[in-house]
């Protein structure tokens, strides 16, 4: 027998207190996780698509001035298996890093003594919801242009061109054959 769809009411209710218990207990932290870099899909149908990956490369935490043992400790995935395989991702990752690190606040662990880097007055910080630096789709490099009817038209010229390229062997025997019988009328 199917399961019942008439508690779908109570299992909302049940599913939006589980989210506010979360974010109550790992506040100031933000509620949507760690960090994570942006990443391209692996395969062919999938590569022009950006998605956020597991972690960032050390090499990229080392570009943006980040220890790798302390990038868990404030928020940031780290996938050490991760390989930058070209610049432009890992120049927009250390760019993502650095725009985290400036908005970065890190609470003292004891209340009279803070450490570099550490806030020194805490006071009322908002928890950020939703996701962390969300990826943005980049404008198309290249606009779409109206159709001009007036210029030259492509198909035509296609097919005019292929017709000259499968007639070119008929052209040139009928202009022998021409030739030829000029030849022969002039003798």
């Amino acid at each position: 027998m199917p399961p019942s769809r008439f508690n779908q009411p109570a299992r909302k209710d049940r599913r939006r207190k589980a989210r506010a218990a979360k974010a109550a207990a790992v506040f100031p932290r933000p509620t949507a996780g760690a960090l994570r870099p942006v990443v391209r899909g692996q395969t062919v149908k999938y590569n022009l698509r950006r998605r956020s990956g597991r972690g960032f490369t050390l090499a990229e935490l080392k570009d943006a001035g980040i220890p790798a043992k302390a990038a868990p400790g404030i928020g940031i995935a780290v996938d050490h298996r991760r390989r930058n395989r070209s610049l432009e991702s890992m120049q927009d990752n250390v760019a993502r890093l650095k725009a985290f690190k400036a908005a970065l606040v890190v609470f003292p662990r004891k209340a009279g003594k803070p450490k570099a880097g550490d806030t020194a007055a805490p006071g009322a910080v908002a928890q950020a919801k939703g996701a962390l630096l969300p990826i943005t789709r980049s404008a198309p490099a290249l606009a779409s242009a109206p159709v001009d009817a007036s210029g030259p038209r492509a198909f035509y010229t296609l097919r005019l061109e292929r017709t000259n390229a499968r007639l070119v062997g008929m052209r040139k025997k009928r202009i022998e054959d021409a030739e030829a019988e000029e030849k022969n009328a002039a003798k």
